[in-house]
């Protein structure tokens, strides 16, 4: 063992007699204070043999919740140790079985996609006036991810005054830089010199005023800046130089453990000496899906004088059981009914442009081509399908309100009759067959919608059109439309939009004889809405399953925090199950009808007693399971 170290540890020693004690607070009990002092120079080194993690997760499984720790021999104890002077390590020499701190577990719940946890450091009194820091740095374990959390360092005064010397000691050489450039010059000797040879420089000290012409040399040929360079404290200026460049490595060598804020939880001096102090450290973070249990392990070390004088060993590892609500949902195969029609209709639509007045289809048109070709893709998909029989196509080709409505309809005919002509073409013999025409003609319908959705027209040009959709008459509503003053408007923007050819299509499926058929299958959306109630994304679960109304959906609005819209749903459910009697206890105790969530929790204890223990891993829950 270095000689600076062994001078360093009874001090250390003595101090750390207890000095860390770090225990989940949930699980601390009154069995778990120390009711014996350790004696100068003894370390306490604690021993823990208890049942391994996965024993335990095993019987909270069988209870079928949370389980109260009953160990017989699992407690940690405390042991009187010796420094071994060969080795440096402690050796344990007796053990003092009234002392006792019970084992390090803790239940936690989620809720809304947060998890707490917190824990206790314990630091003795003894650490008042010691020159000693102590420094807690917790490392959170979440899966496979670790997080360091911020550190907690615990400051004796004695330390936490040499660390204030050490800045003292910086301000006070800060101090000592020469500021004004007039300290650095023999001011005296300077002024003889300027009143003996440049008298009128020397007269503006008493009259300011007084502005001589420059004059750059006196009678000797010396120069005012060469007199001032003569008269300055060279010496004084290059030890002023040397400080302001040295600022850093000067504070390096005063303030040897700087005072530290960033990713710092508490650095504090115990300042009172009536018992040890306790820390709480509370830490958040944000679930992710399937977590059930997260550690923390807790890293620590002396320093003296801003070096590290030795690590203490980590405590052991605090482990902390997370409880979502999630884990209560009924995760059964949820089935719907699906109505299969044997009369099959489809639909769409193509922008084939004509020529005014006329009824051949250009090919060469607009966007024609492309539009043909869609649609005789849409007609290969369905002679080509193993489900679906074609039946027929029907074509309709619409028009713009101008002109006659007697010539519209006659060329709304022609151009249907010439769009299934070039389909026919497109096909083998016999597809012309199954490809009819109807009349669609003026489709005032679809410009209804159009101009209610339209934001240009104004006012008077809504009012005229809503004047002449009374009239019965197309030609007339024509003609009274004309007098609006966006009608050139509407004409070149909306009537376009009415020449359009739509294309309906009429098909049954093979094999089916029929009219309807009912079959049962799994109702994938509500399945999906589960799969996100599990894994925590409330808000989806919420969107998906709100629709159904059941028990899933009210469990994912109170997961949600819509404590009002779950109770709403379960108010109208049968207490059918323990599991549904349980989360309505747990939202009336949410709602503060403290009696109402009593009755439905002894339902719920009835019909599967083993949620007793799982009442203790819910906040809302734990004093009605005290009370009960």
């Amino acid at each position: 063992m270095c000689s600076e170290l062994k001078e360093t540890v009874p001090g250390i020693l003595k101090t750390l007699a207890l000095c860390a004690v770090v225990a989940g607070v949930a699980a601390c009990s009154p069995s778990g204070r120390i009711r014996s002092l350790i004696d100068k120079g003894v370390r306490a080194d604690i021993a823990i043999s208890r049942q391994t993690q996965e024993q335990e997760m095993e019987d909270v499984k069988e209870s079928g919740g949370a389980k109260e720790a009953e160990r017989e021999d699992g407690e940690p104890i405390i042991m009187n140790a010796e420094l071994d002077e060969e080795t440096g390590e402690m050796v344990a020499v007796d053990v003092i079985n009234e002392s006792k701190v019970v084992a390090r577990f803790n239940n936690v719940s989620e809720r809304l996609g947060q998890v707490n946890i917190s824990f206790d450091i314990v630091v003795p009194s003894s650490l008042l006036s010691s020159d000693l820091q102590l420094r807690f740095c917790p490392v959170l374990h979440i899966g496979e991810e670790d997080r360091p959390l911020e550190t907690v360092n615990v400051t004796g005064a004695a330390y936490r005054g040499r660390q204030m010397k050490g800045y003292q000691r910086y301000r006070e050489f800060l101090a000592s830089i020469v500021t004004d450039t007039t300290d650095l010059i023999l001011v005296h000797q300077l002024e003889l010199f300027l009143q003996r040879y440049y008298p009128q420089t020397y007269a503006m000290k008493r009259d300011s005023s007084l502005l001589p012409e420059p004059y750059e040399t006196n009678l000797f040929g010396v120069t005012q800046k060469e007199a001032l360079e003569h008269y300055s404290n060279t010496l004084k200026m290059r030890v002023n130089d040397w400080k302001k460049r040295n600022k850093d490595r000067m504070f390096r060598k005063y303030v040897k453990d700087p005072l530290k804020t960033d990713n710092v939880r508490l650095d504090t001096i115990i300042d009172s000496g009536n018992g040890d102090l306790c820390y709480r450290y509370v830490q958040s973070f944000r679930t992710i899906p399937g977590l059930k249990k997260v550690t923390v392990g807790m890293n620590g070390s002396v320093r003296r004088l801003g070096e590290k004088v030795c690590d203490f060993p980590s405590p052991e590892t605090l482990t902390y059981y997370i409880s979502s609500l999630s884990t209560l949902a009924d995760c059964s195969v949820r089935y719907k009914t699906v109505v299969t029609e044997r009369i099959v209709k489809d639909k769409t639509m193509a922008k084939i442009e004509f020529k005014a007045g006329k009824s051949a289809v250009d090919i060469d048109l607009g966007d024609n081509a492309l539009e043909m070709s869609r649609i005789r893709s849409c007609m290969q998909v369905v002679f080509e399908s193993e489900e679906m029989v074609l039946d027929s196509l029907v074509v309709s080709a619409g028009c713009s309100p101008e002109g006659a409505v007697a010539l519209n309809d006659r060329l709304s005919i022609a151009r249907s009759e010439a769009v299934r002509n070039c389909l026919a073409e497109m096909f083998e013999y016999g597809a012309d067959s199954l490809i009819r025409t109807s009349l669609l003609s003026e489709n005032w319908k679809l410009l209804d919608r159009l101009v209610e959705a339209d934001s240009t027209l104004s006012k008077v040009d809504l009012g005229i059109y809503a004047d002449a959709s009374q009239e019965r008459d197309p030609d007339r509503r024509e003609l009274k439309l004309r007098k609006m003053p966006g009608y050139k408007y509407m004409r070149e923007k909306l009537y376009p939009q009415l020449r359009h050819v739509d294309f309906d299509f009429h098909m049954h499926r093979k094999g089916m004889v029929k009219d309807t058929v009912h079959t049962t299958e799994v109702d994938t959306a509500y399945m999906r809405g589960l799969e996100r109630l599990k894994e925590l994304d409330y808000s989806a679960a919420v969107e998906i399953l709100r629709p159904y109304g059941d028990y899933n959906a009210a469990l994912a609005f109170a997961s949600a925090g819509y404590d009002h819209t779950s109770w709403s749903i379960l108010e109208n459910l049968p207490d059918a199950s323990a599991n549904l009697c349980y989360l309505k206890a747990l939202v009336l105790s949410r709602l503060e009808r403290s009696r109402d969530a009593k009755a439905y929790f002894r339902m719920a204890l009835e019909k599967e007693p083993s949620l007793r223990f799982r009442a203790n891993l819910d906040p809302e829950m734990n004093e009605l399971a005290r009370n009960d």
